[in-house]
């Protein structure tokens, strides 16, 4: 890190020689520069570390920047100027790293739902600036408020550079931690790292006072799967099923193998109706998927169990009665949601009268 520093500082003390006038001057630039530099490696976070470049190249430079996107293995990460509309460069992004769908980008510091009523711009001035690391590609767009000279540009390949060098060490800090909390099979949450987050969502859920719920499967029949395909079979239908799963499910939300061929999955802010009709949409997703393995097509059914946190918070009962859903489920035929889906029925012979009642989806 010292020399990754001494290398910025002779870089500054030759780029702020040449663009400042005085020497007063050049040293308060460069000073503040060098501030920003060492600030970026202090930071935790993607959005912090962008933030601060942020704040840079206005203090410094007078610019402003529009959008800073960092593409990882795991994706494309975007931070996107408060104050403009999304699809001003959603555009633009998604053509210059080539990426399908804005489903694909995971945005920093804005929600991606949000209500685009804010600021619209011309891409006319908008200019860009790459920088690679050897886990993440780089990519500055910013709106310049005067025309760029060579010493500017230097000045903003440094910030870059400084950006990109702090992000590549978050993102390995972040793989550290995710070999720790990641099932290395299925690649969800491993059971500790899951009993850790429903420790949190409980109690953040008990202190907003909000729903939270957790689903439970266990494939049906699994030892008959590794019986017949061997294990490298048996291996193939757990990963293919969880990412099967994390496809239909929200961000938010936190998936894990629980053990073996048990998986279990909490839901912030959910009712137990609404994660019942989930359960039973992912146990039709399940049956519906044929898993391709040796020229064969393997096929699975999973029973389920959901439950939802009590108003004492007590997360030993959740997974209890999470469990006792699933066993009820096997004992009822398996490829089943336990408790069933809440059906609405009409009386035919008073039409103005609805009456409901829970029946069991036994399928």
């Amino acid at each position: 890190m010292s020399k990754t520093l001494d290398r910025f500082s002779h870089r500054l003390s030759v780029v702020f020689g040449l663009v400042f006038g005085s020497s007063l001057n050049r040293a308060h630039a460069q000073n503040k520069l060098a501030r920003h530099i060492v600030a970026l490696n202090g930071k935790t976070s993607s959005s912090e570390i962008i933030n601060e470049v942020a704040d840079c190249l206005k203090g410094i430079l007078g610019y402003r920047l529009f959008a800073f996107v960092n593409k990882k293995n795991a994706g494309v990460d975007v931070w996107l100027d408060p104050r403009m509309y999304k699809t001003s460069i959603e555009e633009v992004i998604i053509k210059d790293f080539q990426v399908k769908d804005t489903k694909d980008l995971t945005y920093l510091n804005i929600e991606k739902g949000r209500e685009e009523c804010l600021e619209q711009f011309g891409m006319d001035s908008l200019v860009h600036y790459d920088h690679k690391e050897e886990n993440c590609y780089s990519r500055l767009y910013m709106m310049p408020s005067r025309p760029i000279t060579k010493f500017h540009d230097d000045v903003v390949r440094i910030i870059l550079q400084g950006c990109s060098a702090a992000l590549s060490k978050q993102i390995n800090i972040q793989r550290l931690q995710d070999a720790a909390a990641i099932d290395p099979l299925t690649g969800c949450c491993n059971r500790r790292a899951f009993e850790a987050q429903l420790k949190g969502h409980a109690a953040s859920a008990g202190r907003h006072g909000k729903p939270l719920s957790v689903i439970m499967f266990d494939l049906d029949h699994f030892k008959a799967v590794n019986d017949t395909y061997g294990h490298l079979g048996g291996d193939e239908v757990l990963r293919e099923v969880s990412r099967l799963v994390r496809r239909n499910i929200r961000t938010e939300d936190i998936f894990a193998r629980y053990g073996g061929e048990e998986f279990i999955a909490i839901l912030p802010e959910t009712d137990q109706a609404h994660a019942i009709e989930l359960a039973d949409r992912l146990r039709q997703e399940i049956l519906a998927f044929p898993i391709p393995f040796s020229n064969r097509l393997i096929r699975v059914t999973a029973s389920f169990g959901v439950a939802q946190l009590g108003a004492a918070i007590d997360i030993e009962k959740l997974i209890e009665d999470a469990d006792s859903m699933l066993y009820k489920a096997k004992f009822n035929g398996r490829n089943t949601v336990m408790p069933g889906l809440i059906k609405v029925h009409r009386d035919e012979t008073s039409p103005s009268l609805i009456q409901t009642k829970r029946s069991l989806i036994l399928q």
